[in-house]
């Protein structure tokens, strides 16, 4: 049950950054620094990701970098956003980050079981 909603809050998180990364600027949510907004956010994404598929660390490194890409090259086609390089960096930094960490602290806790 407890991966089940680990899944399900992955996905969801992925929802939430396609939401704030696609609307226009008025609608999306801030709370101040948005290089720190976007690292945290794709690292949030990195963990569970790799909590909720922890045979697929590959993939899910592979599944930020598309994704942070994806939406910086969509955010062209929106009227009132733009994409810029430096962003996708941070968000791939975060992702990786957070992605990284999750991996490491499973192979403490399977090493010391």
């Amino acid at each position: 049950m407890f991966r089940k909603l680990i899944i399900l809050a992955a996905w969801c998180v992925l929802g939430f950054i396609i939401f704030a990364t696609m609307s226009p600027v008025g609608m999306r949510p801030g709370t101040g620094s948005a290089g720190i907004e976007r690292f945290l956010a794709y690292g949030l994404l990195g963990t569970l990701f790799v909590m909720a598929y922890p045979q697929h660390f590959l993939r899910v490194i592979t599944l930020v970098l598309v994704v942070a890409s994806a939406l910086e090259l969509l955010q062209h086609l929106t009227p009132d956003r733009h994409g810029h390089i430096a962003d996708a960096g941070e968000k791939i930094a975060g992702g990786v980050a957070g992605a990284s960490i999750a991996r490491l602290a499973q192979l403490l806790l399977r090493a010391e079981a």
